[in-house]
């Protein structure tokens, strides 16, 4: 990422947690993100750890890739029982890029969650990269969409 700092210290035995760069150039960037984008970036609770809507500790739960030309893009996330009322689901809508990358393995991880994310204005749309404990996300794409309403894996609600 760019801006959001969300990297292993080795020294401490867990994550360096930093959106602070990114709040501060939201506001510069802020006309340049598609509408959706800009939503769900600006939300209040975002990037406010303590929040019921902060992205950091939701699990990845399911990953829907178009197998038609529709360009649409889902990925769900399921909620931390300790912090979240319900799981997020980000539709993506005319994806020209998406891509996992496996970083390592932290053994007592039973599942990948959310760090940070950070969502960047991209040509005519969009790069939303959201670093998870083992992985990272990577979406290009015209627009997305989130949703907090997702109550399981599986868009169960």
């Amino acid at each position: 990422m760019k801006f959001v700092k969300a990297d292993w210290d080795p020294d401490v035995g867990g994550f360096n947690l930093d959106p602070s760069a990114y709040l501060a150039e939201l506001p510069q960037i802020r006309e340049a993100l598609p509408v959706g984008a800009r939503e769900f970036a600006f939300d209040t609770g975002h990037y406010s750890m303590r929040s019921s809507r902060c992205v950091k500790d939701l699990r990845l739960a399911g990953i829907h890739v178009p197998t038609d030309k529709s360009g649409i893009l889902t990925l769900e996330f399921a909620p931390n029982q300790w912090k979240h009322d319900s799981g997020l689901r980000i539709r993506y809508s005319g994806v020209s890029h998406f891509s996992i990358d496996y970083e390592g393995s932290i053994d007592w991880m039973q599942a990948d969650t959310v760090l940070l994310d950070e969502i960047l204005p991209d040509g005519d749309g969009c790069v939303h990269e959201i670093a998870l404990t083992d992985a990272s996300i990577i979406v290009r794409s015209r627009d997305l969409n989130a949703f907090w309403d997702v109550a399981e894996p599986g868009g169960k609600t």
